[in-house]
């Protein structure tokens, strides 16, 4: 069975300068996304209850958004942070772009839930 894409948007109150860097720095990964977080030559390793998990930065663009892909993650299937601005509101929303099976995407939309919830409760919001 084949992942599919599915997106996720949280608004929050904070410039885009500091969302960015929660989302694109071992140091504010850390803070809400994993137990620990390192970062070399533009690959992180991930550390949840002593288990490590690498993704390298596919691609990004300062205060805009960066994309990942797993160490294991099929081609084409990432993780995506986007910061993008209502334009009717002008508030600063947080888009995040994941791969699940199918049935999986309600459980892993309750995680992420969950994670943002984390970072919004570091941020202030």
């Amino acid at each position: 069975m084949s992942k599919k894409l599915y997106t996720l948007e949280f608004p929050v109150r904070c410039s885009p300068t500091i969302l960015y860097d929660f989302l694109s720095t071992a140091a504010g990964l850390s803070e809400w996304f994993a137990d620990k977080v390192d970062e070399r030559d533009g690959v992180f390793y991930f550390a949840w209850d002593g288990n490590v998990e690498q993704a390298e930065v596919l691609e990004k663009e300062q205060d805009k958004f960066i994309r990942y892909r797993w160490e294991k993650a099929a081609k084409g299937e990432y993780f995506e942070f986007a910061i993008d601005k209502s334009e009717i509101t002008n508030q600063t929303i947080l888009v995040i772009k994941d791969f699940a099976e199918k049935k999986e995407i309600k459980d892993q939309t309750f995680l992420w839930d969950h994670q943002v919830k984390d970072l919004f409760h570091r941020l202030g919001n």
